[in-house]
């Protein structure tokens, strides 16, 4: 670790060196962010510590797909250092708001580097992205978040580099803790329970990395906005009798009224958990590690 801390001072030197209006911080000024979602706020100020000031665009408990910015939510990225976005066409808001505000220099997507899952535009998703955009329901992908936030707190506050490195260190070996964990009680659920159905279809990376298997989604497309068909709702439905699924998972943020008239339908159980936004912090789900915890939970312990 020593050698890439080194490496990170070196770097940010010559970034001072080529570019003397890089600011350097004192302990008394933090870099002021802002972060979109709950989600891409903890994870910032994991790694920047405190050497920052993160706000949160997104109100916790908010849905992503159906936010609309106001009038003070643009003096507030008109004021940023730097703006973390989650990026991969989540927030559908953004260009707009970036636009208003005069802040294209500013923004920076956490997501930047991870290949999406499903590269067909998705015929209920009304945005450009070609892929699934949920990519921090896998902790791993989040160690690209990590790395993509580090570099750019190391660029716009170049005399605290080894301080941004080492928060990353510890963070990412957190992360890979966590995936250790997540793998230990997935293994509880047996093999012919782990077909998941959820309100709309935003945990692929997850069932991808850990075994399980999305078999359904009363929404098919990756919004939450998306508005599925009788025949797609009948479809689901036969699905679930067929294999005999449990359960529903339904997200916090979205409106449960489809899921919980294909469970009256089916009989199954509706469970709910946490999918765009942490809950309050100090909750059962106020940081990104206990997210992980909370819905694994749910997973488990309805399947198993």
């Amino acid at each position: 670790m020593k050698n890439k801390h080194f490496v990170h001072i070196f770097i940010a030197l010559i970034i001072f060196s080529c570019n003397p209006q890089t600011p350097l911080l004192d302990e008394a000024n933090k870099l002021n962010i802002v972060a979109t979602t709950s989600i891409v706020a903890d994870v910032v100020a994991q790694v920047g510590g405190d050497l920052v000031d993160v706000q949160i665009l997104l109100p916790e408990g908010t849905d992503p797909h159906s936010f609309e910015p106001t009038p003070q939510d643009i003096a507030k990225v008109a004021d940023a250092d730097v703006i973390f976005a989650h990026g991969a066409g989540l927030e559908t808001f953004l260009e707009n708001l970036i636009e208003s505000a005069g802040a294209k220099e500013k923004i920076v997507e956490v997501a930047e580097g991870i290949e999406l899952l499903g590269g067909v535009k998705d015929k209920h998703d009304d945005d450009e992205h070609s892929g699934d955009p949920h990519t921090w329901t896998d902790p791993n992908n989040v160690i690209i978040w990590v790395e993509n936030i580090e570099s750019s707190l190391i660029a716009e506050d170049a005399i605290h580099a080894d301080s941004y490195a080492e928060n990353a260190d510890a963070y990412i070996a957190e992360l890979r803790e966590i995936d250790a964990w997540i793998r230990e009680r997935i293994s509880e659920i047996p093999l012919e329970n782990r077909q998941i159905v959820t309100d709309h279809s935003l945990l692929r990376y997850y069932v991808d990395e850990y075994g399980l298997e999305q078999v359904g989604a009363i929404i098919p497309g990756y919004s939450s906005l998306s508005e599925p068909s009788a025949q797609e709702l009948a479809e689901i439905e036969n699905t679930i009798r067929e294999l005999k699924v449990s359960t529903i998972f339904v997200g916090r943020t979205a409106n449960p009224d489809l899921a919980e008239r294909v469970a009256e339908d089916t009989g199954v159980q509706l469970v709910y958990f946490y999918t765009g936004s942490l809950s309050a912090s100090g909750g059962e789900a106020g940081t990104y590690l206990d997210y992980l915890r909370y819905n694994t939970n749910a997973f488990v312990n309805a399947l198993k």
